[in-house]
């Protein structure tokens, strides 16, 4: 019988900027300059919910593993990034690419979990407000958080491990920009039924089940604000919520994107956009979405910038 011979590749090269005209120097400034908005952003509220005692309720505590997240998430892919940028060659060794795909699938799996519970918080806060202490009690909370953590890493040591059994065959192109499943199943040379098989059903499950929970927590909080007679009272119910809805509307859809993309008609370009915006623009804009429109961040941020200038 015999034997095929298999060479398992030892690094990776991303094609994801092959494509593009800008020069490594630019893309390096871009990238840094978004990296660090992402960390003063997110850091900022971190901060703020610590510092303020008016932001120590629930919704902050959440906002705040959710700025968490967002500082992971491109913490794990911007690093290597820039570091390729300078030396001007896009590799990653596959150890280093075993791991940057645990972390990122992690960290993502994680997100929609902890939108879900803060459209939950949201939802007993406006539905439920005679039992909201003790539907989202500090113990609830820290139980809520603890759990969206395990769930998000439970789902990446699945698919990386699924991962880790693949052989390429020596074929180490990776059309995208960082390391990923979906990526990786593109230039493997074994049998990847069980992974796209494991990738639909934890789609559905980390996906597209917290967003229908997300859509029904928002169908009963719009009926109970729809029932609120004083203008103002609803107008506040809508601001608190608004914000909310924005992030879940733009991390789901270019999470959607992302991890459900068309076999065929989807060039390398719009890959590289998409995932630039799931992992890079996302994170950028969550701290923006909260802090503009939210005025207990605004008022939170005042307060800290007036004791620092007086003293």
């Amino acid at each position: 019988m015999a034997v095929e011979n298999h060479t398992q590749v030892k690094e990776f090269i991303f094609l994801g900027f092959s494509g593009l005209p800008a020069n490594p120097t630019f893309l390096f400034v871009l990238f840094l300059a978004a990296y660090l908005a992402i960390l003063m952003g997110n850091f900022m509220i971190l901060i703020l919910v610590l510092a303020d005692s008016c932001l120590h309720s629930p919704m902050y505590f959440f906002l705040s593993h959710l700025s968490c997240l967002d500082i992971c998430l491109s913490t794990v892919v911007i690093p290597k990034m820039l570091a390729n940028f300078l030396r001007q060659q896009n590799s990653i060794s596959y150890r280093q690419c075993l791991a940057q795909t645990f972390f990122l699938i992690g960290f993502a799996s994680c997100e929609p979990a902890l939108l879900a519970i803060m459209a939950y918080d949201r939802y007993a806060a406006i539905c439920r407000p005679l039992h909201y202490s003790l539907l989202m009690s500090k113990r609830v909370c820290t139980q809520l958080a603890s759990a969206t953590w395990v769930w998000g890493f439970l789902d990446s040591a699945i698919h990386t491990a699924l991962a880790a059994n693949l052989s390429f065959c020596g074929v180490n192109q990776i059309p995208h920009i960082f390391c990923d499943v979906p990526p990786l199943l593109t230039i493997a040379c074994s049998d990847t039924r069980v992974n796209e098989l494991a990738t639909h059903i934890t789609t559905f499950f980390m996906g597209l089940g917290p967003f229908f929970f997300i859509i029904l927590s928002y169908i009963y909080i719009l009926a109970s604000i729809l029932r609120i007679r004083s203008q103002g009272g609803r107008s506040k119910a809508f601001s608190t919520c608004a914000s909310h809805v924005i992030v879940v509307s733009i991390f789901i859809g270019n999470g959607s994107l992302n991890y459900n993309r068309p076999s065929a008609g989807y060039s390398l370009a719009m890959d590289t956009l998409v995932s630039t915006m799931f992992c890079i623009v996302t994170p950028m804009l969550n701290p923006l979405i909260y802090s503009l429109r939210n005025k207990e961040v605004k008022g939170a941020l005042r307060k800290v910038l007036d004791c620092k200038w007086r003293a």
